[in-house]
C-alpha cells in the first residue's frame, strides 16, 4: 500500500512543482511587460 501511494504521489508532486515554477516565470514576464508599458507611457508624456 505504501509503495503504491509513493508511486502515485511522486509524479503528482513533480507536476505540481513544475506548474508552480512555470507560473512564477509567467508572472515575472507579465510584470516585465507591464513595467515596459508604463515606461512607454511615461516617455510619451515627456
Amino acid at each position: 500500500m505504501k509503495h503504491l501511494l509513493l508511486k502515485f504521489l511522486a509524479p503528482v508532486i513533480v507536476l505540481v512543482s513544475l506548474a508552480a515554477l512555470s507560473g512564477c516565470n509567467t508572472m515575472k514576464g507579465l510584470g516585465q511587460d507591464v513595467e515596459s508599458l508604463g515606461e512607454s507611457i511615461q516617455n510619451i508624456g515627456d
